[in-house]
């Protein structure tokens, strides 16, 4: 799928979710429901869109690395960032032996890289290069902005359905009808948690994809980042990282490969079809 393909799914799958927050709404409260669920959104977005970077940050232990401590690190990022036509973005270096990499940060410039010590020792230059130049594609494409209101939004449904459980349990929903708007909740109680869960696992899916592809072009070559996600691939696999599930769609592989159920509900495209669609932008 083109760059522009990606971007049109993501405009759809984002209305898609906002439309079922506000049916969540609707179904368990009625037109209140819908104010709240609208309300409560706009609200837990904000919040999460403003402190993404700390949270993701703290989440993930990453320190801050200097130009000393990295020199060869900090060229590469100046040179691809350059290339972006984009701010230097903060450096972090994350204590994990598993090789990989996220972006974070509500915009370009208060962006910020991490990478892992197992990623820094697996690599090559090449390799490291399109790593780097594919979380610098999420900064400029402004994922961090889409990856946190699709989150919240998943979040706010679920959170909807859990109060609708639980007002169903203890005397109804406050409707307009009572035994009419618990009939008409139980669908969206039941099914609507999973539909954002595919809905967000959608989203993410086609960011990466076009993050593969931004990185391409700002590294100038797609061979580095095809070879490097073939070597994390397996690395995620052989090596566990202990991170909260909610933050393991930020990677640039899941880091939850180790587990495999969790492979079951990936936010993350099969790497194979990463590195058969990189190889194509080659020819």
């Amino acid at each position: 799928m083109s760059g522009l393909g990606n971007q049109i799914k993501t405009v759809f799958l984002m209305s898609l979710l906002t439309v079922l927050v506000i049916l969540a709404g609707g179904a368990i409260g009625g037109r209140g429901g819908m104010q709240m669920a609208f309300i409560f959104a706009m609200v837990m977005n904000f919040g999460s869109y403003w402190f993404s970077d700390k949270v993701a940050l703290a989440m993930t232990k990453a320190q801050p690395i200097s130009r000393e401590q990295a020199p060869e690190l900090y060229a590469i990022v100046e040179r691809l960032a350059d290339n972006a036509g984009l701010p230097m973005p903060r450096i972090y270096m994350t204590p994990s032996p598993q090789p990989n990499a996220f972006a974070t940060g509500r915009n370009p410039k208060h962006a910020a890289v991490a990478v892992t010590q197992g990623l820094m020792q697996l690599l090559n230059r090449e390799e490291l290069e399109g790593v780097l130049a594919h979380e610098l594609a999420h900064i400029k494409n402004r994922d961090i902005l889409i990856s946190t209101l699709a989150a919240v939004l998943a979040g706010v449904i679920t959170t909807l359905a859990n109060w609708g459980q639980w007002a169903l349990m203890f005397g109804g929903l406050g409707g307009d009808d009572d035994d009419a708007s618990g009939l008409a909740a139980l669908p969206m109680i039941i099914l609507g948690p999973i539909a954002a869960m595919l809905v967000q696992m959608g989203i993410s899916r086609s960011r990466e994809f076009l993050a593969d592809s931004t990185g391409a072009e700002i590294a100038g070559n797609s061979y580095g980042l095809a070879s490097a996600l073939q070597k994390l691939e397996r690395g995620s696999a052989l090596i566990p990282m202990e991170v909260n599930p909610s933050a393991s769609h930020m990677f640039i592989v899941n880091p939850l490969n180790a587990r495999r159920l969790a492979n079951l509900f990936s936010t993350h495209p099969p790497i194979e079809e990463r590195v058969k669609r990189l190889y194509r932008m080659a020819r």
